[in-house]
């Protein structure tokens, strides 16, 4: 696929990092020739320096050839000029922008083919503030992900000593929890000097404390999943998951100013404390949140205003600065002061990977929260979502089964039948979702109710039906698109 990344940033070094390890042929439009060099040095790609919105600029980075636009620069405006330049100038197929103004939301008539011509929006900021809301609503998890629409999800925990699936090998999940259904499709383990290491999971594979697990299962289970993994010493058995209530957020910037809206939004019963150390923004904060968000002007890796604010009282201490280096800090500041949990949001994907799951319980790289949602557009085959895991190493793919016998290599075979790749993993599928393709006919019957999706947890003989919404973990990026190939239809189906 050929792809013009406009924007040379965070953002776009990430999109580049995920797009071109996939042999897609990559080039990226920035204005600064410097920053351009150092991907040209890093990745296979060309670089152009210009202004996006310069149709001359776009005509020379190959947008008569581009079958995808993604424009992610610094300035909205900046982003939708280009994407209606290149719909309109150069008819690009797919153009996504990434845009911070809620005026220009999906949906929005503003951004339609008469307004700005942009087939999706991606908002960085309200992908982060969602996802660090879900990891709020579950305290145990390391990562939370959805699938179709939500019904399902994928989360990752720390196994602790003592919870009823630790210590034992996945043969015996059922009888360790047989009310609640679940798949554990990966398990990574940290070896001493060495980073965390890929298990593939088989019925043999033993949980071992300290290990990540993920697992599989519909979203009502996802309370009991946690409990039957992780346990602290302040949790007896067959008490419920501890719930996050004081809330204490080091960082004003776009991110902690809508996680404060949302928290207060929510009636949930949060305490909510921002701090930030600019006077200017309190005030502005201080006019914009609720009254029951308390905005506090300081540094977060002041010992002193931690304690004098009750840190050891913080269920959940959230570092949500553009500083790497700050939040690092200021997380195992609190962490050392008694807060429960820390996260840590971190831009560079090495401090990412060194901090998560040490003192810092969550280090949280911003761009791989939405990435995912750039991927599903790039995918080949009905790809209805993308989440980007372990730093952008592995991938959990929702995937819709098309076709019938003769045109597809899925629909009407027996899981144990597929021909996936090996480490590929198999996870659950939902039944029963409304198929966007299928068109409505006169002998449908409006007053028949409509069936409720479920979500299956497959066994070796569960067959799989057109429209199934398959849900495969994919420990190595490179697995793909043979993942990708099993689920093509033939051109007989067309």
């Amino acid at each position: 696929m050929r792809v013009i990344i406009l924007g040379a940033g965070r953002v776009g070094e990430s999109v580049v990092d995920s797009l071109v390890s996939e042999k897609n042929d990559i080039t990226v439009i920035d204005t600064d020739a410097r920053r351009l060099r150092a991907l040209e040095e890093r990745y296979d790609l060309r670089g152009v320096v210009g202004s996006g919105v310069d149709p001359h600029v776009l005509e020379e980075a190959g947008a008569r050839d581009a079958d995808m636009l993604i424009a992610c620069a610094a300035l909205d405006e900046t982003n939708l000029v280009c994407c209606k330049i290149g719909h309109r100038r150069f008819n690009i197929p797919t153009r996504i922008a990434r845009v911070r103004s809620q005026a220009f939301r999906h949906g929005s008539d503003l951004v339609d083919k008469e307004g700005f011509a942009v087939d999706r929006v991606i908002c960085p900021e309200e992908s982060l503030t969602r996802y660090i809301f879900k990891l709020i609503e579950h305290p145990e998890a390391l990562q939370v992900r959805e699938f179709a629409g939500g019904l399902a999800c994928l989360v990752s925990v720390r196994a602790v000593a003592g919870a009823p699936l630790v210590a034992h090998n996945i043969a015996d999940l059922r009888d360790c929890v047989p009310d609640v259904p679940m798949r554990i499709v990966a398990i990574y383990r940290r070896f001493e000097d060495e980073p965390d290491r890929f298990i593939a999971c088989s019925g043999r594979t033993r949980v071992e404390p300290g290990d990540e697990v993920f697992v599989l299962a519909a979203r009502d289970d996802i309370p009991r999943v946690l409990n039957a993994l992780h346990r602290d010493e302040h949790r007896g058995q067959g008490r419920p998951q501890r719930s996050v209530q004081r809330i204490m957020i080091a960082g004003g910037g776009r991110v902690g100013e809508r996680l404060a809206q949302e928290l207060a939004a929510a009636n949930a019963g949060f305490h909510v404390k921002v701090i930030d150390h600019g006077a200017e923004r309190c005030i502005e904060l201080a006019s914009k949140l609720p009254h029951e968000v308390l905005v506090l002007h300081g540094d977060a890796t002041d010992e002193n205003l931690l304690e004098d604010e009750g840190i050891e009282t913080i269920d959940l201490f959230l570092a949500l600065t553009n500083d790497d280096e700050n939040n690092i800090m200021s997380s195992l500041l609190a962490k050392q002061m008694g807060a429960k949990r820390v996260l840590a949001l971190i831009n560079r994907r090495s401090y990412a990977e060194l901090m998560h799951g040490t003192q810092i319980d969550i280090a949280l790289s911003p761009a791989q929260t939405m990435i995912g949602e750039l991927l599903a557009h790039v995918r080949q085959g009905d790809v209805q979502a993308v989440h980007s895991l372990r730093r952008g190493v592995a991938e959990g793919l929702e995937i819709v089964a098309r076709g019938d016998r003769k045109t597809s290599r899925v629909v009407g075979r027996a899981v144990r039948d597929l021909k996936l790749p090996e480490q590929a993993h198999f996870g659950l599928i939902v039944r029963g979702l409304p198929d966007p393709l299928a068109l409505p006919t006169e002998e449908t019957d409006e007053a028949t109710p409509a069936v409720a999706p479920q979500v299956i947890i497959p066994s070796a003989d569960t067959v799989i039906e057109s429209n199934d919404h398959v849900v495969v973990f994919v420990p190595h990026k490179r697995l793909i698109r043979d993942v990708e190939k099993a689920f093509r239809v033939s051109a007989a189906f067309f």
